[in-house]
């Protein structure tokens, strides 16, 4: 069985009237009782320096929980944020090691059994290869899911000596032998870092992408309004514009604004048909002021905040 180490990581010390997200996880569950979330941190980047991205996304997972811990629940509608968020389990972090493919095969196995269930499961990456891990536990749960990337990058492209990367996780899961993924869509592509050829690989199997200055909020309502269940929504932090977001894998100098990228977030949790949503390429060692720290946060907050929107109370 995978390993997964759980994470110490110390909210701040408040008042009662003041709580905050790390304080309330999982305070809510009886035992025996499936939780309504799960929060998973895989930390690794072996598939960035495969890539040749800048190394450092090993350390997202923690940097990400750090902010987020600190955040209050969302005081426009207090009682179901807290609900959720006592409702939900951060279960660690896989313990990964230096062979990418056994670690994305223990991610799979250590998620398999909540999608079975039906919790919904939250992963901090690590480089983007935690997309094809996060895949692989649909793919072991018996699911059939739909794919949306918010990504500047259709991330298809080819292998490297036979080895996936960070640049390779949906063109794995297009062929994964199970057909296990349905469909795939990209939104927030940078034009200048999209091959031609790849897009045509992707249309060519019933795929489609859609540039950052596509994005608004209509598009955004129209890319979650037509998901099927179950979906699998990721969040690679570089669709966001560098000035936004220094501290990535792979910059963008024209990316999406986080307006839009927050309201995707907020309608990954609260779109019925999606089982699961992961967060990645936060690299700590070239964030600036922690910024992409505290927005990566608020992604997986935004998350969160959805999900307890959601109109039936208990595990999805």
């Amino acid at each position: 069985m995978p390993t997964l180490r759980k994470v110490e990581i110390a909210p701040p010390a408040t008042a009662a009237s003041d709580p905050r997200v790390g304080q309330l996880l999982g305070t809510g569950l009886a035992p025996g009782e499936a939780p309504a979330a799960v929060i998973v941190g895989f930390p690794t980047d072996e598939g960035v320096r495969r890539n040749g991205g800048r190394p450092g996304a090993a350390e997202g997972p923690g940097a990400i929980r750090r902010a987020l811990y600190r955040m209050t629940p969302d005081a426009g509608d207090f009682e179901r944020h807290v609900a959720l968020l006592r409702r939900t389990v951060d279960a660690g972090d896989l313990v990964a090691g230096s062979d990418l493919e056994a670690d994305q095969a223990a991610l799979g196995e250590a998620l398999a059994p909540w999608l079975r269930q039906g919790s919904f499961v939250l992963v901090l990456g690590g480089g983007h290869e935690t997309a094809y891990g996060h895949f692989l536990g649909h793919a072991a749960a018996g699911n059939r899911v739909e794919i949306l990337n918010l990504d500047a990058h259709a991330d298809v492209r080819e292998l490297e000596g036979g080895k996936g990367h960070s640049g390779s996780p949906f063109r794995q899961a297009l062929l994964h032998p199970s057909g296990a993924c349905r469909r795939y869509r990209v939104a927030g592509l940078a034009p200048q870092s999209v091959a031609r050829d790849h897009l045509a690989w992707l249309e060519a199997r019933g795929g489609r992408g859609w540039t950052a200055s596509a994005i608004d909020a209509e598009r955004v309502a129209g890319l979650f309004a037509g998901l099927s269940h179950p979906a699998l929504c990721t969040f690679d932090l570089d669709a966001l514009d560098q000035a936004y977001a220094p501290g990535v894998s792979a910059p963008a100098a024209r990316g999406l604004a986080p307006a839009p990228w927050l309201e995707a977030a907020f309608l990954a949790g609260a779109t019925a048909a999606v089982a699961s949503a992961d967060v990645c390429e936060l690299c700590p060692a070239h964030d600036e002021g922690g910024r992409t720290a505290r927005l990566a946060a608020l992604t997986a907050w935004e998350i969160l905040r959805g999900l307890s929107q959601r109109p039936a109370p208990g595990v999805w």
